[in-house]
């Protein structure tokens, strides 16, 4: 990119962050008017590519302050989020897996087990990516899974291809039980908080079941189009495991194990109660020592992807911003006065309001933000609680579009296959597809059996 062409994208995402804060000035006070501005001018940097992304992530300890939406030390405190350390242990053991060569011996396994066409191993990464996620964090998965993905052919679009489908299923995968990703959890425990019945673990399962894997064929059918006749050439030969693989598989064998017995399966058991990012970065950094000794800190560190750290962070200073400047309780306002509305009208409001508001935060963050306004909407009407608070908490993993929308996302950006706007052009798809399927079956199903 020439200097001319950046200089032409800093200068749009500037002029149409200053359009938005002239247009909605008069409505709004300075801070909440300048905290969407802001982040309409971040996000079109993150999506033009204006300024690398790493830089753009870093923005908000600048800009925030500087407009009085948060001072800098409640601004930079967001980028030491305990799920950046998850973050980071997941990457280390994802560079010690294709550091020693472990994802070959996976690939090859695989391979003699799913056809060998594209669109057999996309359907395949789709389905293991979801699965594993519904009970392992869908973090920890895309972590695994990524490198094997990017070994498996050479083709740069199939490449793409494959890391988005390990992505999305791991999303789409991850809503599957109460623990497969932090909104799950975070709606169990809000739930308990407000003294409302909790659902039951089979009863999670048997009723998003349907959306589910609805969506897996949605999601490998896009995914696969225009490759039917590519087929995957690979050579692997089944060789014994090294000692490094062993050692490696020996820690995420651990890792594994450790994760399952943490778990809460609500409410028939609690969990171990350790910290989910504290048991990942624990794994990442026996790597670094005897009897292990596979990652060294000088060689290794170039591999860590640091500009992603950043855009969680900005992530969630995005989310602390919202709360601190009132947007939050503007939200619930607005969403009161929806409520009068037919029920399929309102849940279709919910489902892509939070949805697309997801897609410029995380998730994790945005759900712990707007849980507890539905709440009150529930309160104060006469719908569901439990109804709008599930919509919410599965259209909070269901954004495609960019990097910070979900944690799957991210990884899969940092892999240097995937473009923003590439993302961006399939994400919409998936967007509108969970959507449409998500009010349908809320709309069917769920609000006979919640």
């Amino acid at each position: 990119m020439t200097t001319t062409e950046q200089t032409k994208k800093i200068m749009l995402a500037l002029v149409l962050g200053l359009l938005t804060f002239a247009g909605i000035f008069p409505f709004f006070t300075f801070e909440q008017s300048a905290m969407v501005s802001l982040i309409v001018l971040i996000v079109t940097l993150w999506t033009n590519e204006g300024l690398p992304l790493a830089v753009v992530s870093l923005l908000p300890i600048i800009l925030f302050p500087a407009t009085g939406i948060l001072s800098t030390k409640e601004t930079a405190v967001n980028y030491a989020n305990p799920i950046i350390y998850l973050f980071l242990g997941g990457f280390l053991v994802a560079i010690a897996v294709e550091k020693t060569g472990l994802h070959k011996v996976i690939a090859n396994r695989m391979l003699s087990l799913f056809p060998n066409s594209a669109r057999g191993i996309i359907f395949a990464l789709i389905i293991t990516s979801g699965l594993l996620s519904s009970v392992l964090s869908n973090t920890t998965t895309t972590l695994l899974l990524l490198p094997i993905a990017l070994f498996l052919t050479e083709n740069v679009k199939l490449k793409m291809r494959l890391a988005l489908g390990i992505a999305y299923g791991a999303s789409i995968g991850g809503i599957l039980t109460p623990i497969g990703t932090p909104p799950n959890l975070i709606l169990m425990g809000i739930m308990e908080e407000m003294g409302m019945q909790a659902i039951p673990f089979a009863k999670w399962v048997y009723i998003v079941s349907p959306l589910v894997f609805v969506m897996f064929l949605a999601v490998g059918f896009v995914l696969s189009l225009g490759l039917k006749e590519l087929h995957i050439e690979t050579h692997l030969q089944r060789d014994p495991l090294t000692a490094d693989q062993k050692k490696v598989l020996y820690i995420i064998s651990g890792l594994i194990a450790m994760l399952l017995v943490n778990a809460p399966i609500k409410p028939y058991y609690s969990g171990l109660g350790l910290s989910e990012p504290g048991i990942l970065l624990s794994a990442g950094l026996l790597l670094f020592a005897p009897p292990f000794s596979i990652l060294n800190w000088m060689e290794d560190k170039e591999n860590i992807p640091y500009r992603i750290m950043f855009l969680f962070g900005a992530g969630f200073a995005i989310a602390a911003a919202f709360t601190k400047t009132g947007m939050a309780t503007v939200f619930a306002d607005y969403l009161i006065d929806f409520s009068n509305m037919p029920l399929v009208l309102f849940i279709l409001v919910i489902a892509t309001l939070i949805t697309f508001t997801t897609e410029i935060t995380s998730n994790t963050a945005l759900i712990s933000i707007m849980l507890p306004i539905l709440y009150k909407v529930a309160e104060q009407t006469s719908v569901s609680g439990t109804l709008i608070m599930l919509v919410a908490t599965i259209c909070a993993s269901y954004a495609f579009m960019l990097p910070i929308a979900t944690p799957p996302n991210a990884i899969a950006m940092s892999s240097g296959v995937i473009k923003i706007k590439t993302m961006a052009a399939y994400g919409i798809v998936f967007n509108i597809i969970g959507i449409i399927l998500i009010v349908a079956i809320a709309n069917l199903f769920w609000v006979k059996v919640l």
